[in-house]
């Protein structure tokens, strides 16, 4: 039996060392490793600044724009850009220029998004292919496009905030003190969220518009669980989303399962662990 386990091993690394030759898997790589870092870097302020559940409903109203993509005959990440910029733009106009809260706020304008988004979706006739993949996602199928538009969005993400961290910081943990300290917090905030929109975009590709906010999430939340100094939080976040998002291609290509579950089960699996790791090690000083 063991030597069984060893031939079906030794058979899995053939297959997949056999896989790392092709194109597509080499995109795929590269596009775990920008989405792992850029979902790790902007999923810390996600997590600290309590916005989980805003880049879940950007997400999930983005099956609007991938509706409109498939039924105009457009590529879907295409739609999916402008679409969820506005989206998160409009929510964040309500929700200041509204007394309700957040959480209301987004909550009504996510369920008429998804209506309008499940409507046009049973307008569109014949193959869904292009709408199912987006909904489920598939880091195998990215091309050169989603590269660089991963890029980018990285590229913009590491400019605004790495040199305006002090202030990212204090925003972060006291609006109300930074605004007193004169940081632009209104620019600040909407500048934030067309990153975290455009990011959601992106990244609904490789995991789907069902899982996007745990890939922004999870890696973060982890990293929360073993660091509370802010700079090492924010590095194992992204190290974390690196790692998962790779370990979870591998098992894809491996097992032959779908790239998107695979990943955030990853992510799941090590937040589990670590979580268990860290109550043991109270539990026992």
């Amino acid at each position: 039996m063991i030597l069984e386990f060893s031939w079906v091993a030794i058979a899995g690394v053939n297959n997949l060392l056999e896989l790392l030759q092709f194109p597509f898997m080499q995109r795929a790589i590269a596009g775990a490793i920008l989405m792992g870092i850029l979902g790790g870097f902007l999923g810390s302020f996600v997590t600290l600044r309590q916005l989980s559940f805003f880049s879940h409903a950007v997400g999930h109203a983005a099956l609007v724009g991938v509706a409109l993509g498939v039924l105009l005959q457009l590529n879907p990440t295409w739609m999916l850009l402008p679409f969820t910029l506005a989206f998160g733009l409009v929510v964040l106009y309500l929700i200041d220029q509204t007394n309700l809260s957040s959480d209301s706020v987004l909550s009504v304008v996510l369920s008429g998004a998804l209506a309008i988004g499940v409507i046009l979706s049973s307008l569109i006739q014949g193959y869904r292919g292009n709408l199912m993949g987006v909904l489920f996602g598939d880091i195998l199928a990215i091309d050169t496009t989603d590269l660089i538009l991963t890029s980018l969005v990285l590229i913009g993400s590491v400019i605004f905030l790495l040199p305006t961290l002090r202030q990212q910081i204090l925003l972060t943990l006291n609006p109300t003190v930074a605004q007193v300290q004169g940081i632009p917090v209104r620019l600040y905030r909407y500048a934030f969220v067309v990153l975290l929109s455009l990011a959601v975009a992106v990244a609904i590709k490789a995991v789907g518009v069902l899982l996007v906010n745990a890939f922004l999430v999870i890696p973060a939340a982890t990293a929360k669980l073993v660091s509370h100094h802010f700079t090492r939080f924010l590095v194992i976040s992204v190290m974390l989303g690196v790692v998962s998002s790779i370990v979870g291609i591998m098992l894809s290509g491996l097992l032959n399962f779908a790239s998107g579950p695979s990943i955030v089960l990853v992510q799941f699996l090590l937040f589990t662990f670590i979580f268990s790791w860290v109550k043991l090690i109270w539990k026992t000083a």
